[in-house]
């Protein structure tokens, strides 16, 4: 696929051509990564990225916005039958400025926002003080009542709630391996008068594939997420809202103008690609074995004595505390990157260690289910992984030749059926 930049840019050409080879013979297990069809790579370098279309469609800035407002529109159905709203905006660069923009658009500055606590499970966006968003807003935290199996203090949350009366109640994590009770959010957003939101960029792939609950069911007013992760699509956001227009306005003057400029077309034509994808049949059954997988792979972690935070999982992902294996999650990542395994460091709930060397390790199964793995390779890759930390560098040698034979034996597909 890189003809022209072989010819005319050598050094851009060998970090594609190297990438493509560690993608190709290495297994991604970031819970936040997936691999994309060639209709959507097609369509993000597509003639689309030369046009400035400001404005959404019918109501541009610019002229010439014939097939950009049939493109854009085509996204926006899809995503709205997708998940069963009212109105979407597929404008977002990503899902960091879909929540900001969100944001704006129902607050005032010092407004409060509940969200869940980062090293609950929950994103930066959420309100950690690293964000300059925290310097806008006043963010107040809710978090598990027990690591061990995930339960949220809802009572704390209601008793909060009551006393700092958010304008906002942020349900969605980035590192949390169980459903939330999206019943207990909206009862406890109605009584002290808050719009709900739910934050699934991790799992949106799984709600629209009907393998998770959708929130919209149980009566939230937006969803926000992204469009790669479990979706399968391009890097980008989307805001969905569930049937109040007015709502919807407000949300889509804070995208543009109030938030963002011009948006990127190609990736808005991608994001239609990847939306048309997901609402084929197949993707139910990729979504439901996303799932299975991550629950094989954490039974193999389970019986070897690994501890789970929330002790097991619910969706795509497993959040794992190392310390028991003698190492940070820093050192476990490095040493399963030798064995072409990646996968990323993470905090644990009330972790004791630094973010950036912290104790645990966040993996996926997104990306492998992608390539045809089902609970059996599954199984096997937790085992090599064990093995691994148990051993270090005396296993990392043959873990990495059965890691190379399982990949290559399972390339990316070129398109989903």
């Amino acid at each position: 696929m890189y003809e022209h930049i072989k010819k005319e840019d050598s050094e851009v050409y060998g970090t594609l051509e190297g990438e493509e080879k560690r993608q190709a013979e290495g297994l991604e297990l970031i819970p936040s990564e997936n691999y994309v069809s060639h209709a959507v790579r097609e369509a993000m370098g597509s003639v689309l990225t030369n046009k400035y279309s400001e404005g959404y469609p019918g109501r541009r800035y610019y002229g010439g916005q014939e097939f950009t407002d049939q493109v854009e529109t085509l996204a926006i159905e899809r995503a709205k039958k997708l998940f069963g709203a009212s109105f979407a905006n597929v404008q977002p660069h990503a899902g960091a400025p879909a929540n900001i923009a969100t944001y704006f658009a129902l607050m005032e500055p010092d407004d409060t926002i509940m969200g869940m606590d980062l090293s609950h499970g929950g994103h930066l966006t959420h309100g950690h003080p690293v964000t300059y968003i925290t310097k806008i807003f006043n963010f107040v935290r809710y978090k598990m009542k027990d690591a061990g199996t995930g339960a949220i203090d809802y009572e704390e949350m209601r008793e909060i709630a009551k006393k700092e009366k958010p304008k906002v109640i942020m349900a969605g994590f980035s590192a949390y391996p169980r459903e939330l009770d999206y019943e207990k959010f909206v009862s406890i957003g109605r009584e002290v008068d808050a719009v709900v939101i739910a934050d699934v960029a991790h799992i949106a792939g799984l709600i629209a594939g009907g393998a998770l609950k959708n929130p919209f069911q149980y009566g939230f007013d937006v969803m926000l997420s992204t469009t790669h992760k479990t979706l399968r699509g391009p890097r980008g956001g989307i805001i969905l809202t569930r049937e109040n227009e007015e709502l919807a306005k407000k949300i889509n003057k804070s995208v543009f103008p109030g938030f963002q400029g011009g948006p990127l077309m190609n990736m808005i034509a991608a994001k239609a690609v990847c939306f048309g994808e997901a609402l084929r049949p197949s993707f139910k059954e990729y979504t439901r074995q996303i799932i299975k997988n991550a629950k094989a792979m954490a039974e193999v972690f389970s019986q070897h004595n690994m501890r789970l935070i929330t002790g097991g999982t619910d969706n795509h992902l497993v959040l794992a505390d190392v310390s028991s294996f003698g190492m940070s999650g820093g050192e476990a990542e490095k040493l399963l990157d030798e064995a072409n395994i990646t996968l990323n460091k993470n905090v644990i709930a009330d972790d004791p260690r630094r973010p950036m060397d912290p104790s645990g390790i966040r993996l996926g199964t997104p990306a492998i289910t992608t390539r045809g793995f089902k609970e059996k390779e599954c199984r096997e890759v937790a085992e090599l992984m064990v093995d691994i930390l148990k051993n270090r560098e005396a296993a990392v040698g043959n873990a990495k030749a059965r890691i190379k034979e399982l990949a290559t034996a399972r390339p990316v597909p070129e398109s989903f059926e």
